[in-house]
């Protein structure tokens, strides 16, 4: 409205201008009815008008262009915080129980090698009214078996969950048994479920009188939502004023990037990194009563997550794996083998025609050796600071296999060349 008024004040003289500046100022809300037009001034304004509009659009497009360019990083450049870090007090809890599974075809414990089913066998008789003290049980219907299984974090009574079924007797397999009731304990010793039902198994055996063939693992078995929960684990989530996020990989960067992140999005100190494997969180007054919201829009948050050097090397596999990160030092390699070759190839003698009747056909031993030294095998040097494509490149340009590429890694970091850290699982 004060421009208006200052509008009105401005056009006051000059009639003859009054529809171009009338026409100029169509559009403008800020200019309602003009009845006298000063020109020279009416369109100073509306050049002041025009540049502060022009002002807000550029700063409209430049939000834009920031958000276009945030928007084209590529996916796999950041990691939800969702895939690193475990929230507190939100985890399973681990299960485990001993029952019986019977109506095996002929494929379970046999009872005399198994003293331990054939007493679970007779007191679960013995609680249904059946006496088997003194008889002489024979049957390989039965099968002693321990069963685990994950409690899920918030679980309420009654919901189901699924169970593994392992055999832990002489059991041929498991296929085609049904798992009796069988209380489901934790590491407290109280009863949280209670499974039951037929177990399903991806193996099978079959054999004949002279030959049998397995295929997958006959003796253990899963039996989907196979256990009724009966013992809730009480977790007042919502009322929680802090909660720690433990990295599934401890690292100090990462931590800290993960820190900063929620302190960006919260616009408050809200998160700090304690140790390389623990964030601490502390609940923003805004978001007191509603954590499970500020978890969800933390879980959203996409970091890049930082990691050491770490070369992994399987011996009995000849597995190796090596992380992008991955340098060394000038060093030079050379590899060769020294293979000696050892040929027994006997040779039959015979006596001549004219040889006395003494004489006998007998076997000479003749012996070949040979040796192997790779002669054609040269040094190589491998400069400071390559990456991970460069040293492949020139361990293979050795010739070098999986398992000789083991014991010069091993090696390298020997001569304290390599900088990484191995592994050997």
């Amino acid at each position: 409205m004060r421009s208006a008024k200052k509008m009105k004040f401005f056009l006051k003289k000059n009639e003859n201008n009054k529809q171009i500046v009338m026409s100029a100022f169509a559009n403008n809300s800020d200019v309602p009815s003009l009845k006298k037009t000063d020109a020279k001034r009416a369109f100073r304004y509306l050049d002041f008008i025009y540049k502060v509009q022009a002002r807000k659009v550029i700063a409209s497009l430049l939000i834009a262009t920031q958000l276009i360019s945030l928007a084209s990083v590529p996916a796999m450049a950041a990691s939800r915080i969702k895939d690193l870090v475990d929230f507190e007090g939100i985890r399973e809890n681990q299960l485990v129980g001993y029952g019986l599974v019977v109506g095996l075809n002929g494929t379970g414990d046999s009872l005399n090698n198994s003293p331990f089913t054939k007493q679970s066998l007779q007191a679960l008789l013995e609680r249904l009214g059946v006496n088997t003290r003194e008889a002489d049980l024979r049957t390989a219907n039965v099968a002693a078996v321990m069963v685990t299984g994950n409690l899920p974090p918030f679980s309420t009574q009654g919901t189901r969950m699924d169970i593994t079924v392992s055999a832990i007797g002489d059991a041929k397999s498991l296929q085609g048994g049904t798992l009796l009731v069988t209380p489901l304990l934790a590491a407290d010793g109280n009863t949280y479920a209670v499974g039951q039902g037929p177990v399903a198994i991806s193996g099978f055996k079959a054999e004949g009188e002279s030959a049998s063939i397995v295929r997958g693992v006959p003796t253990v078995g899963r039996i989907s939502n196979g256990a009724i929960i009966e013992r809730e684990v009480k977790y007042a989530l919502k009322d929680r004023r802090t909660m720690r996020l433990a990295l599934r990989n401890p690292d100090l960067t990462t931590a800290k990037r993960i820190a900063a992140a929620i302190n960006t999005y919260t616009s408050e100190k809200t998160a700090n990194a304690i140790d390389p494997a623990t964030v601490r969180l502390d609940v923003p007054y805004s978001y007191r009563g509603d954590i499970i919201g500020l978890l969800t829009d933390i879980e959203q948050l996409r970091i890049k997550p930082d990691q050491q050097a770490k070369v992994i090397i399987d011996e009995n596999t000849g597995i190796i794996v090596m992380g992008r990160d991955v340098r060394i030092s000038t060093v030079a390699i050379a590899q060769g083998n020294l293979t000696v070759t050892i040929a027994e190839t006997p040779v039959v003698s015979q006596p001549e025609g004219l040889a006395p009747e003494s004489a006998e056909t007998v076997v000479v031993p003749r012996t070949t050796l040979g040796v192997t030294d790779d002669k054609d095998k040269k040094l190589a040097i491998l400069s400071t600071g390559v990456t991970l494509r460069d040293l492949v490149d020139g361990l293979n340009a050795l010739g070098i296999g999986p398992r000789d590429m083991i014991s010069i890694l091993q090696a390298i970091k020997s001569a304290g060349a390599l900088q990484a850290e191995i592994e050997v699982i």
